[in-house]
């Protein structure tokens, strides 16, 4: 009888709405499920038609080794230069670098504009603002002659700090500390806490969820940023793993084995950071929500 109620109580829309986002999770996780099955498997099978998701058993058989094949092409290259875990090094360094100061930068310069009156506030938003109109393509040749003036070319430092901060995470930073209750930080003024203080001890801890989104987003950045480091990183030591897969892929040998594998292995570092950081960003709407209200 109850269960009769609540199917009276599910509209038509809602079916349809729940219907669309099937729709929409299978087509985002398909590409995902085709990368780590087709890792598992060789050439032949992978352009077979129809496509069969599941790796033959045969390709984990002693006498095969296919697993074993396709992941160690990918960690060794076509030619054996043995650079990949030195380019996975080098995109972490810059991610991680990049997504740290990012925060900090971003917290604080949208903890400014949030709580403090000054003169040209507003000026300042709105100039930083601006610069997210402004393409990186249409600065990225003047740039690379700055680097190149200060010997940033092929150089950890010359990867990071183009990417030391973003007007994107000071505009997300703002708005949240917006819905920040002012309360908490006159009381701690009076209970003689300095601005730094106050910053480090209350509005960082209550900041959790926009912090983890706007650090997964940074990391996510410049993880898959391809074109910068491909003017600033000509040496094959200092490159980053989005170049080391578009050189495998250029490849005349490459199989779309080892190609999927090399793509599953650049692909962990993004897993374990969202898996890791999700319960803190997926209640940061709600928390917005509820501080709107």
């Amino acid at each position: 009888m109850n269960n009769n109620k609540f199917v009276g109580k599910v509209g038509v829309g809602e079916v349809i709405t729940y219907i669309v986002l099937i729709l929409v999770l299978i087509f985002t996780i398909l590409p995902l499920v085709f990368m780590v099955t087709a890792a598992f498997m060789d050439a032949k099978q992978i352009m077979s038609m129809p496509y069969t998701w599941i790796p033959s058993k045969k390709y984990f058989t002693s006498e095969s080794r296919t697993f074993f094949t396709n992941f160690q092409k990918a960690i060794l290259g076509n030619h054996g230069e043995k650079i990949f875990f030195t380019n996975l090094l080098n995109s972490l360094v810059v991610a991680l670098t990049c997504s740290i100061t990012t925060v900090l930068m971003a917290s604080l310069c949208g903890y400014g504009l949030a709580k403090f009156n000054f003169k040209g506030k507003t000026l300042v938003f709105m100039l930083i603002m601006s610069t997210m109109m402004i393409p990186f393509e249409a600065i990225m040749i003047p740039l690379y002659l700055v680097a190149s003036k200060f010997k940033l070319i092929n150089t950890i430092p010359g990867l990071i700090i183009p990417f030391l901060v973003s007007a994107f995470g000071v505009f997300q930073m703002r708005q949240y500390l917006l819905t920040f209750p002012s309360e908490y930080l006159d009381a701690a003024r009076v209970d003689g806490l300095g601005e730094f203080k106050i910053y480090y001890k209350i509005v960082l801890p209550n900041s959790t969820p926009v912090i983890a989104t706007l650090g997964i987003l940074s990391f996510r950045n410049q993880w898959d940023n391809l074109l910068w480091p491909l003017l600033c990183s000509q040496a094959e030591k200092m490159k980053t793993v989005p170049l080391y897969i578009s050189k495998f892929a250029e490849e005349k040998q490459t199989d779309e084995g080892a190609l999927m594998a090399c793509a599953l292995l650049a692909s962990i570092p993004m897993f374990i950071l969202f898996f890791s950081l999700s319960k803190y960003f997926l209640g940061g709407a709600a928390v917005y929500e509820s501080r709107k209200g």
